[in-house]
């Protein structure tokens, strides 16, 4: 097996392909995975190809003879995870419920936030106001779940009353509070499970901040698509979710703006992972390629993955940068992104890789070609991502575009293509010490990870075969 790192063809004016490089050996293969008989509530099949990888980054995992565990739950769809990172507890979030769960997967508690009488007409939810549409049982899909270790709690957000969020004490899973009587409470009015993403960030001794990511449904002047709220320690406060910053020119918020919305009805941008890393909060999204789907005469919509950074600490939203990643195999591109995992590769890949072993990792699982973003092909490939190389490549755009050369490239939120102005030559390290970092950008060009592990229906998984590849 090797894993390989192939650019692709320059599709804009700038950054483009610069074969510079180095040529790395093969890997030896270590696992080959077939199809089989598999339950049928087991997870989707891009998620268990995903995990079964995983264990090539801890060392432990390598020729342990411990059995399995599992646990089932029959009534209910399982959303999201979070593992707490001492007492190694599993949160889980799920159709009407959340359940706290031992390391070893035993159920300790399981807390019901459903079904709840609603309807997405509803702005603000019927809690606040009389609603004049008919109001239904509505099972409430968690679609947010982390946790926040400064206030020892557990933020599950869901589906109804337009994405309000419950804060659950860790021990027990009791419910702290839910706010839902103020606009910054409701955070998502999308109805599609799978198009939020959260991280929160710790500030030392101080409350926590929520950045959070999330379709918005066409309804762009209810809700942001990318915003950082504030987490009071008083779940009843009144600043609870409020922007972290707000004043007549500038927030702690994109939104899409109107004009893009009026060109493109279907613009719309899904999260699909968030993590943070080192003093960067990062975001993996799907959105509509505006410039293919126009230019496509048969009317066919297409999509983009990219990868979104930007400062932890920046509360205007200056550093905010976005471009396109995806994966080739065979002359054949994967640009649909469907789920990630952030990790430290272990010694045997981080040798592989050429990495140091505390290297953070993007494992990312791609759907083929940029169709059919609601149901992608079943044809997938695992691949990686190095976060020092993807943060020498934004490094670069941005010198780059301080220099002068290209555009800004985010023509969904800025309508039109702007030049880069020369203004430095250089920019310092770390670039999150540096104020105000001036306009957001994009870059046009994009980004490829090593493919490692091909994925096809019905429950197949195998291991790319030798190839070449180069750096950028």
């Amino acid at each position: 097996m090797v894993v390989g790192e192939q650019l692709w063809s320059p599709v804009a004016l700038g950054q483009a392909g610069q074969e510079e490089g180095r040529q790395r050996g093969p890997l030896t293969p270590i696992c080959h995975l077939s199809s089989g008989p598999y339950p049928a509530q087991l997870l989707a099949m891009p998620t268990v190809c995903l995990l079964l990888l995983l264990f090539l980054t801890m060392e432990e995992g390598l020729g342990s003879s411990r059995p399995f565990r599992a646990f089932v739950v029959t009534d209910t769809t399982l959303t999201h995870l979070a593992v707490h990172r001492v007492t190694g507890e599993v949160f889980v979030g799920a159709v009407n419920r959340v359940f706290k769960l031992a390391p070893n997967l035993t159920e300790l508690r399981a807390h019901v936030t459903g079904p709840v009488e609603d309807n997405a007409r509803c702005y603000p939810p019927p809690s606040m106001r009389v609603c004049a549409h008919r109001l239904v049982p509505v099972d409430n899909v968690n679609k947010l779940l982390l946790i926040d270790y400064a206030a020892r709690r557990l933020v599950a957000c869901g589906s109804i009353w337009q994405g309000i969020c419950q804060f659950l004490r860790l021990d027990d899973l009791f419910k702290l509070g839910e706010p839902h009587h103020r606009k910054e409470h409701y955070l998502s009015g999308a109805q599609e499970p799978d198009s939020m993403a959260g991280v929160i960030v710790e500030q030392g001794q101080g409350p926590s901040k929520l950045f959070v990511g999330t379709a918005v449904d066409g309804k762009s002047e209810y809700f942001p698509t990318l915003s950082s709220r504030k987490l009071i320690g008083d779940e009843d406060s009144a600043d609870m979710f409020s922007l972290v910053y707000q004043d007549e020119f500038v927030s702690s918020q994109i939104k899409i703006p109107s004009d893009t919305l009026s060109l493109y009805p279907a613009f719309d941008i899904y999260y699909i992972y968030g993590f943070v890393s080192a003093s960067f909060v990062y975001f993996l999204t799907l959105q509509l390629d505006t410039q293919q789907t126009l230019l496509d005469t048969a009317g066919e919509k297409f999509f983009t993955s990219k990868i979104v950074r930007m400062c932890a600490g920046d509360s205007e939203f200056y550093s905010y940068v976005e471009f396109p990643i995806g994966c080739s195999w065979r002359g054949v591109e994967y640009r649909l992104v469907q789920s990630a995992h952030l990790a430290k590769p272990g010694l045997l890949l981080a040798q592989a890789l050429g990495v140091p072993a505390d290297e953070d990792v993007l494992f990312t699982i791609f759907s083929q070609g940029q169709k059919n973003r609601a149901s992608p092909p079943r044809q997938t490939i695992l691949c990686l991502f190095t976060l020092s190389n993807i943060n020498a490549h934004i490094r670069r755009r941005i010198q780059s575009c301080y220099r002068g050369e290209g555009t800004l490239a985010l023509p969904w939120l800025l309508n039109k293509e702007l030049p880069c102005i020369n203004t430095v030559s250089s920019l310092p390290t770390p670039q999150c010490s540096q104020a105000g970092l001036g306009n957001s950008a994009g870059l046009p060009t994009s980004w490829a990870g090593y493919p490692v592990l091909g994925l096809a229906w019905p429950w197949e998984c195998h291991l790319i075969p030798d190839t070449h590849f180069f750096f950028l």
